[in-house]
């Protein structure tokens, strides 16, 4: 595939408001997860929250779209002058010509949770000022962004569990190369519920400690909250980072657990490495999924290993922000500029032993290098499988 140009990015998490924070937090090595309870949880767990949102306002013409999931996607789009630049691209291409492509999980399902609690009595009717399709609709949190933006470009919300803010770099990708926009932006958002708390927790995937990536007493994930963006353009990169490639596919092996031996996970990888054609084929880092589950760090790792050598340096970014499901994808994709930018790889944060199963390169001190391609992982429930090569084109 020819390059998308990266020429606007941005993300909101538990690290804080914009590239910068984001990227102080990664060089510093200081974890933004606390042990502490979302809402009324009664979860012995680490989250990673983000400040500000509940008293988040969004501007007048979009209270409509008023949930805790669209005022992260609001304050991204605030943060590192992604509206100024998605302006200058109305400007160059037009609002028709630039298509939206939003990924999240779970979309506003907060603001259901809310609902059902202030009615009146169990039988009676949701209230008033709840409405579906602007904030629990998974359409909402692309509709949103696109209203917010002034585009009327094709528009489109992908739901693929956490996988889905990656996913859309693909589509976006295919969605230019086939002429039916110039230009996107690509994004995603997910927020802290207690579905998705106490959901996660069900499956016993939620651990007391702090997650710790590929540790060999790793006992389960953090979750986070997060919401970021990128404008994807074939303008020419003039060293700014840009998509090389992108891989999908789907384990079908099992409806929360991968695939022991990484198949799937090896496929996406591969894909990505083979569309960005063999003069882009020297990765310099892998963000790996990474979630400090037993199962997906041993499998990822496989894969990893299988495909690029025990030497190929890796680790997981999850220890910093918490795992933000539906928005890890674009959170991590930003990680991945960042790392090229400024030629850093982070530590697997939290990481005190490496489990001697795992044959990776896990990195345990960030490192200060020169990286010009970046892989990063992401792998959803049900097999939903993305991967994404950034960088510096040869």
């Amino acid at each position: 595939m020819k390059p998308l140009t990266i020429s606007a990015y941005t993300a909101v998490s538990a690290a804080g408001r914009g590239r910068a924070a984001l990227l102080s937090a990664l060089r510093d090595g200081r974890t933004c997860l606390e042990r502490k309870a979302f809402d009324d949880a009664q979860l012995d767990c680490f989250i990673g929250e983000v400040a500000g949102v509940a008293a988040h306002t969004l501007p007048a013409p979009w209270r409509d779209w008023d949930c805790r999931n669209n005022r992260l996607v609001d304050m991204a789009l605030r943060s590192d002058g992604f509206e100024v630049a998605i302006a200058a691209a109305i400007a160059l291409y037009g609002p028709d010509r630039i298509g939206v492509f939003m990924g999240t999980s779970t979309s506003g399902v907060r603001q259901t949770e809310l609902a059902f609690a202030a009615r009146a009595s169990d039988d009676s009717n949701l209230p008033d000022w709840y409405n579906y399709r602007t904030t629990q609709s998974t359409y909402s949190v692309a509709d949103f962004t696109r209203s917010r933006l002034g585009l009327t470009g094709v528009t489109v919300a992908i739901a693929a569990a956490c996988a889905s803010s990656a996913k859309v770099f693909a589509s976006a990708a295919r969605a230019i190369a086939a002429g039916t926009c110039d230009a996107a932006v690509v994004g995603g958002a997910d927020s802290l519920c207690l579905t998705t708390l106490y959901g996660f927790n069900s499956l016993q995937l939620v651990s007391a400690d702090i997650c710790r990536p590929a540790d060999t007493d790793r006992k389960g994930l953090s979750l986070g909250e997060a919401a970021g963006f990128a404008l994807l353009e074939r303008s020419p990169s003039d060293g700014r980072p840009a998509l090389l490639g992108y891989g999908e596919s789907s384990d079908a092996f099992h409806m929360s657990q991968p695939r022991p031996d990484g198949a799937g996970a090896m496929r996406a990888m591969s894909l990505a490495i083979e569309r960005a054609g063999p003069g882009n084929a020297v990765i310099d880092y892998v963000n790996l999924h990474g979630t400090a589950t037993p199962a997906n760090d041993l499998a990822e790792a496989g894969a990893v290993v299988e495909l690029l050598g025990r030497e190929m340096p890796c680790s997981s970014t999850k220890g910093w922000t918490g795992h933000t499901l539906g928005a890890a994808g674009i959170l991590e994709a930003v990680i991945a500029c960042l790392a090229v930018e400024h030629g850093v790889i982070p530590m697997s944060l939290n990481t005190l032993t490496v489990d001697p199963a795992i044959k990776a390169n896990i990195v345990r001190e960030t490192r200060s290098v020169q990286v010009r391609r970046v892989l990063s992982n992401s792998f959803g429930f049900g097999g939903a499988n993305c991967s994404l090569l950034i960088g510096r084109s040869a």
